[in-house]
């Protein structure tokens, strides 16, 4: 909250925390110091992970916190030799959602395994600024999310 607090005054935005998933003090308290314009939730296509997810998206309704969409991550693996995706963690992510908190949330990308994802990561350079199809696929999840965005020119 201080850290907030200081920074607000100086910049004005995007803020963008990253924290793990589940609905706990963390999230309650920054849903009530930080006004929140939407949130987009990661997953991975594990159904234990799903269910964190879900349950996040039901905390953040509640206290009326819109939800923008849903990434997931490590959504697929795409064989450098045939050229085929894998689905390693398990597909159908839209369907694990049906009927659920999420069932109307659009889902904004898909982000694939990929080892040279790990290696940038390492050696401090974005992917989005080496790997095209990565830079293509958060380029999108972007345009999807600014239309929920109130931002000052």
């Amino acid at each position: 909250k201080q850290w907030y607090q200081r920074r607000v005054a100086i910049t004005a935005g995007v803020l963008v925390i990253d924290m793990p998933p589940g609905t706990g003090d963390t999230q309650l308290s920054i849903t009530q110091e930080i006004p929140i314009q939407g949130v987009v939730l990661v997953t991975t296509p594990q159904s234990v992970a799903v269910a964190d997810c879900i349950k996040g998206a039901e905390m953040f309704r509640k206290v009326e916190v819109p939800i923008v969409g849903v990434v997931e991550n490590m959504s697929y693996y795409q064989c450098t030799d045939c050229g085929n995706k894998h689905h390693i963690f398990g597909s159908n992510l839209q369907e694990k959602l049906k009927g659920k908190a999420l069932r109307d949330v659009e889902i904004l990308g898909e982000l694939p395994v990929k080892p040279g994802i790990s290696e940038n990561c390492d050696s401090g350079t974005p992917s989005v600024i080496l790997d095209p199809e990565i830079s293509d696929i958060f380029d999108n999840i972007v345009s999807s999310v600014i239309p929920f965005l109130e931002l000052d020119d």
